[in-house]
């Protein structure tokens, strides 16, 4: 890290400097909104309004000119983390962090995600090729006008970034995926489970219960194949640092159940803070099409939001569409592998990762007919020439054929649910659940996504790595997309997921054993249910909500049987009296989930042993099972007598009460939710450097937990910091189709991401309380307060 530091002292040495013209020049770094610019790549003028947010409303006179305009105005705004997100994708960190991002990139370029980038690129029509060129080509237009005047982030690493291109955009849309994508992570956890803990297939069941509803699945007895496994790989940095409590919300009411007569929608995809946000909001206008919403930067097209005539939200549909096979490494051949039609060679990808002050890294990517093998990205098992297995991956996102990226390009057009669908079509990586509602009054539902057709015989289900040479666990397509879930103006006049169950047991497909639990469903349900006719204010009262069904459903099964006494007396009291609002000036959230959180620790340490710091989390579906059906599991094992779940919750109690005791005072009416629980928006990748995280950070007290309407995951297995909020609704939006112009987003952060900018930060305070800004395509509600209009002009 000698290279950071020293970067670090050198910053630190420009703000003491950045007084007078010095601040000025800095300043120059921020994004020129008033002028005219004349830029190679046009073939028209272009033109680029500010709204008082800092949102850019991009004119054009067609489609390939708006995109470069958002190309251009994505530069402008959030041209860092355009640069680590494509160094991600492409596996090339260490270039900029040096020695510390070498494991990550050694992953990554095991992935081979930018590989697959490549290929989709190649396969794509001349049409969405030329789109995603003249975004690349805006990008780059505004790195050849403002090459010395960069954000601070490239003053501090003394970094210059490369060209855009369109590769880039294709290899973030699929790490995107690659973090909504979970299912590979459970496989490995479960590996890890039976290698290292010892626990045999029917002990495993009992730690991973099924869905409500659902059936166990009944694990064949592979323990003489998973003890060959390498499991290494999950020490790798990347399968920790991406591991995350992804959700999201969405619903669609039709004008039966509204007060304008006309559909109400409503979005707010959960995934990682960090700042700046994921998101960045945009309007683009062109003959073709209108729209405006939520865009990534780095990727032409907006992916959440509306045009004239339609709106659309999604959520993960947690489809299962990983799975890791154990390879058989052919006797006295270490680069060929046995597969179901007899031995074939590994594909080989000679990679070199260039690492910052350091020598660089030099090693071979393998892959088999499956995927990519992934034990080789560890470095204690890459040169392990006596393993006889290896682990491969298997995931859509790598596969051919990936043509997401013009699916956006015809959702941004479409008019009708006709034009929606046939865009839909295209829609491979990630999968998701899609929400329609239009201005004629439809609602719709899709599930969208390439998603495998396992054979009836295979009895695993996506849970466990499998015998890549038995042909019984190879894939055998896709589920057709006439036969995905989908509904069209559905009786009851709503529609809602939240990653939950969306399929009964007559569905004929396997789509998903991760599915989401129902708290959050069920609430948005309830509340639908509530009122007649909705307004938007209704829909934001929801989004808003922070009534957490965990503490309503787990707090009189706790309370139920803990043994009362002098002590305890005062929690209990408190909690009886309490409704399970996640409100962050109240003590009982934090008094909850810190009892809830020594619970699932005393129930399951002494089960799982080293490795229960991987598997802690809140499961509050095992925690449920264990309390109601499985109460053997209450006793601990280290010990000689047979506790109870009495006990055990008697015992958490005092536990709980002695932690927050000793951090945050003996009164326990003055602890409050919002100290614990504060929503933490750190920066890649000064996040980790005290000195600049404190610059670069953005940190509010927020309501909510992970399983409330108003989405605010904490990972209770975090030693240090067990109730801080890692995750949220990072977009959220409200879409009107009685006046579309009358709709409402928000993001977590700012439109910016230069810290020098008023717009770093400015929508934060906003996004955690719950307020929205309008998202109106009418020029005179964008000129009132505009910043100014930039002027994109043709080159001569």
């Amino acid at each position: 890290m000698k290279p950071l530091i020293q970067a670090l002292f050198a910053f630190a040495a420009v703000l003491c400097l950045a007084t007078g013209g010095t601040y000025v020049w800095l300043r120059g770094s921020l994004p020129v909104m008033e002028g005219i610019i004349e830029l190679t790549g046009l073939t028209a003028p272009v033109r680029i309004i500010r709204d008082q947010n800092a949102v850019p409303h991009i004119y054009a006179e067609n489609v390939r000119d708006v995109m470069f305009g958002l190309g251009f105005a994505h530069a402008q705004d959030r041209l860092w983390q355009m640069e680590i997100n494509r160094r991600i994708g492409a596996g090339r960190l260490a270039e900029i962090l040096g020695p510390p991002a070498r494991n990550t990139d050694r992953f990554l370029r095991t992935l081979g995600i930018r590989r697959a980038a490549q290929r989709t690129y190649d396969e794509l029509d001349r049409q969405t090729r030329d789109v995603l060129d003249s975004y690349a080509a805006g990008v780059n237009a505004f790195l050849d006008t403002h090459d010395a005047l960069l954000p601070p982030e490239f003053l501090i690493l003394n970094h210059q970034p490369e060209p855009w291109a369109p590769q880039d955009s294709l290899a973030w849309a699929k790490m995107m995926a690659w973090d909504l994508a979970l299912n590979w992570r459970n496989e490995l956890l479960r590996l890890r489970l039976i290698k290292l803990a010892g626990l045999q297939p029917d002990q495993l069941a009992e730690l991973f219960p099924p869905y409500p509803g659902d059936a166990p699945v009944a694990l064949p007895n592979f323990t003489s194949i998973w003890s060959r496994s390498p499991v290494e790989v999950a020490d790798m940095p990347a399968t920790r640092a991406r591991s995350s409590a992804n959700g999201s919300n969405n619903w669609a009411i039709d004008g039966t159940r509204t007060a304008t007569g006309k559909p109400l929608l409503a979005n707010d995809p959960h995934l990682g803070l960090g700042v700046p946000s994921v998101w960045y909001l945009a309007h683009l206008d062109c003959p073709e099409f209108r729209a405006i919403g939520a865009t990534l930067p780095g990727v032409a097209g907006i992916i959440l939001g509306r045009n004239d005539r339609i709106a659309w939200g999604f959520t993960n549909l947690n489809a299962d569409v990983q799975d890791l096979y154990v390879e058989k490494l052919a006797t006295g051949d270490p680069n060929s592998y046995v597969t179901p039609d007899g031995p074939r060679p590994l594909a080989i990808h000679p990679e070199v990762v260039h690492v910052r002050d350091a020598d660089d890294l030099r090693f071979d990517a393998r892959e088999t007919i499956h995927g990519p093998v992934i034990s080789y990205a560890s470095p204690r098992t890459a040169d392990a020439a006596e393993s006889s297995h290896v682990i491969s991956l298997a995931w859509t996102a790598l596969r051919r054929g990936d043509t997401t990226a013009r699916a956006i390009l015809h959702m941004n057009r479409a008019r009708n649910w006709k034009e929606f669908t046939d865009a839909l079509r295209d829609f491979k990586d990630p999968q998701q659940n899609v929400v329609y509602a239009d201005v004629d009054g439809n609602i719709g539902y899709y599930a969208v996504g390439r998603v495998p057709i396992r054979r009836p015989t295979n009895a695993v289900q996506g849970t466990m790595p499998v015998p890549g040479w038995d042909a019984t666990y190879e894939w055998t397509g896709y589920i057709p997309f006439e036969e995905m879930p989908h509904v069209y103006n559905p009786d009851g006049g709503s529609i809602a997921t939240a990653n939950h169950k969306i399929v009964g047991e007559a569905y004929p497909h396997f789509i998903s054993k991760n599915w989401a639990p129902p708290y959050r469903i069920r609430r948005i349900e309830t509340m639908l249910a509530e009122v007649d006719r909705h307004t938007i204010s209704d829909m934001q009262r929801i989004q808003a909500d922070n009534t957490s069904l965990v503490a309503v459903d787990f707090l009189p099964l706790f309370l139920g049987r803990i043994a009362v006494d002098d002590a305890n007396r005062p929690f209990v009291d408190m909690l009886s009296e309490w409704d399970g609002t996640m409100d962050r000036h109240r003590p009982e959230p934090l008094l909850f989930w810190a009892w809830y959180r020594e619970i699932t620790r005393l129930l399951l340490e002494d089960d799982i042993g080293t490795l229960f710091g991987e598997f802690w989390s809140a499961r509050p579906l095992l925690v449920n099972d264990v309390l109601n059906h499985r109460q053997h599991l209450c006793d601990d094992k280290r010990t000689r007598r047979e506790e109870t779940c009495s006990e055990i919750i008697t015992q958490a109690l005092a536990s709980a009460t002695a932690y927050l005791t000793g951090k945050y005072g003996p009164h326990p009416t003055a602890w409050r939710w919002g100290k614990a629980h504060v929503a933490y928006a750190g920066h890649t990748p000064f996040s980790r450097q005290p000195l600049l995280a404190h610059l670069f950070d953005i940190v509010l007290e927020s309501d909510g937990d992970g399983f409330t309407v108003i989405a605010a995951a904490h990972r209770i297995g975090n030693q240090r910091k067990p109730f801080q909020q890692s995750h949220g609704a990072g977009y959220r939006a409200i879409y009107d189709l009685s006046d579309p112009d009358r709709s409402l987003y928000m993001h977590s952060t700012g439109q910016s991401g230069n810290i020098l900018s008023s717009y770093y930060g400015n929508f934060a305070k906003d996004w955690r309380d719950v307020v929205y800004a309008s998202m109106s395509m009418d020029r005179a509600d964008i000129l009132e307060g505009a910043l100014g209009t930039l002027l994109l002009q043709p080159r001569r």
